[in-house]
């Protein structure tokens, strides 16, 4: 089942269910691949349906940060509660534990051997991990790992 079929489905259950949020959050991110589909002109794959949830789940990390900065418990609720929605219809994301080996896989694949092979192993293991990990947390590790 792809990513917007589960979507149509979802969002049935919650018109019937009376879930606002819910309901408002599904439709922000159908439209969002909807939009992606039309800008490419075919179907999405499930990496590109993928990229385009971690654009939406990115924008709402970014704005909960920002209100919490603000002091706008309010508005950051709201974020948390459409994050906890999106975070529904990511795929599973690897635990640090997993980063660590695939950063030690991956610099020994690149030979790098300083920060300034940084650049080449990022480039190697975005693709890895792509979707299923935040690319801050990967640059950390990369960056901790080039350190030693």
């Amino acid at each position: 089942m792809t990513l917007l079929e589960r979507l149509n489905l979802d969002m049935k259950t919650a018109m019937r269910n009376k879930e606002k949020e819910k309901l408002s959050v599904i439709r922000m991110v159908k439209s969002s691949l909807q939009n992606e589909q039309i800008k490419l002109g075919r179907e999405l794959t499930d990496d590109e349906s993928n990229t385009v949830l971690n654009r939406e789940v990115k924008q709402r990390k970014e704005s909960l940060h920002e209100f919490k900065q603000a002091n706008r418990e309010d508005l950051a609720s709201k974020q948390e509660s459409e994050l906890s929605v999106l975070e529904q219809y990511m795929p599973k994301q690897l635990t640090e534990d997993e980063l660590v080996l695939i950063v030690k896989e991956t610099v020994a694949e690149t030979g790098a051997m300083s920060k300034a092979d940084m650049g080449k192993v990022m480039g190697a293991i975005m693709p890895k991990v792509k979707g299923k990990a935040d690319g801050g947390l990967v640059n950390r590790l990369v960056m901790e790992h080039l350190s030693n």
